[in-house]
């Protein structure tokens, strides 16, 4: 592995204290969400949140507390799309669609193929409108709650534009973050996605909706830490900054892939995922070591997101 750049840019927390800290993002109306997927009721039961955060005082309210009859969601990771619906990825009920009133609904309990869905991770638009979905837990509620780092039953998904829900691929450990690389242009051509404990980035040529090539490795992450690749991010120059988990670093890699060329580090290890604010530098960044959103500055703009189009 080559040596990386280190850089230690100023972080400035803007909540805390809050039951877990996941799937940062902004609506097309500015509005910033994220996730607390660790909320339990009275009866120790799940009972997750989306959350609408105040940047300016990291005051929160709360927009859905998503459920299907007696199981609670644990929401994890959010985008946004063109008509400013937030799309959820829900470990438990696999993939939520919220309005701007914290309206929501479940989209589907099967694939196309006629399989029960899988509960989900995160999620990311291209730049079609198709949404590709990792999927790490076992079936949807009301199937008994079931994840792993050790056995590989994580799932990758794409939700096409027609809203067709594909697999596209399975038998992964913990499939996590994903990001989509687009051609000069904006053509979709290549999905990333993280496999958290392999501590890898495959890669997937992306052929049309819901359709790929043979998955390849992409990047590495570094380090012997617990964890590994989780939330990510492409900057405008088609830089993939991702969230090592329990590393307290976000590694930067070219749009070739391969070793990290810059080490971001944080004021914390748990690092879940990050968000640009659009149209400008600035990352916002989600962690379950003190369970907070952050924010720093990196030297580019983030890319643009599939609602901005």
């Amino acid at each position: 592995m080559s040596n990386p750049e280190v850089i230690e840019p100023k972080f400035v927390k803007i909540a805390e204290n809050l039951a877990g800290a996941e799937g940062p993002v902004f609506d097309k109306g500015g509005n910033f969400y994220m996730v607390a997927p660790e909320v339990v009721d009275a009866q120790n039961k799940y009972a997750g949140e989306v959350l609408k955060v105040n940047l300016e005082n990291g005051q929160t309210e709360v927009a859905c507390r998503p459920k299907d009859g007696f199981d609670g969601g644990i929401p994890a990771g959010c985008q946004c799309d063109q008509e400013n619906n937030i799309w959820i990825a829900d470990m438990r009920l696999g993939l939520l669609c919220m309005d701007s009133n914290g309206n929501y609904k479940q989209m589907f309990r099967y694939d196309s193929a006629g399989r029960i869905m899988q509960g989900c991770n995160d999620c990311i638009f291209d730049y079609d409108g198709n949404l590709w979905i990792t999927a790490p837990a076992g079936n949807i509620a009301p199937a008994p709650y079931a994840r792993s780092f050790e056995e590989p039953f994580g799932s990758i998904y794409c939700m096409t534009k027609d809203k067709i829900l594909v697999r596209i691929d399975s038998e992964l450990r913990f499939p996590n973050g994903i990001a989509v690389l687009h051609s000069s242009d904006g053509r979709p051509c290549k999905l990333i996605v993280a496999e958290t404990p392999a501590k890898l980035l495959w890669q997937y040529d992306i052929l049309g909706p819901g359709q790929v090539g043979k998955r390849s490795v992409w990047g590495k992450i570094p380090g012997d830490h617990e964890g590994g690749p989780d939330g990510m991010d492409f900057d405008a120059d088609d830089n993939l900054l991702v969230a090592n988990w329990g590393s307290g670093h976000i590694e930067v890699f070219q749009s070739t892939g391969g070793d990290p060329i810059v080490r971001i580090k944080c004021p914390f290890s748990r690092l879940s995922n990050l968000q640009f604010l659009p149209g400008t530098s600035t990352v916002f960044v989600t962690e379950h070591s003190s369970h907070a959103l952050w924010k720093f500055d990196w030297k580019r703009v983030g890319k643009k997101q599939f609602c901005e189009m």
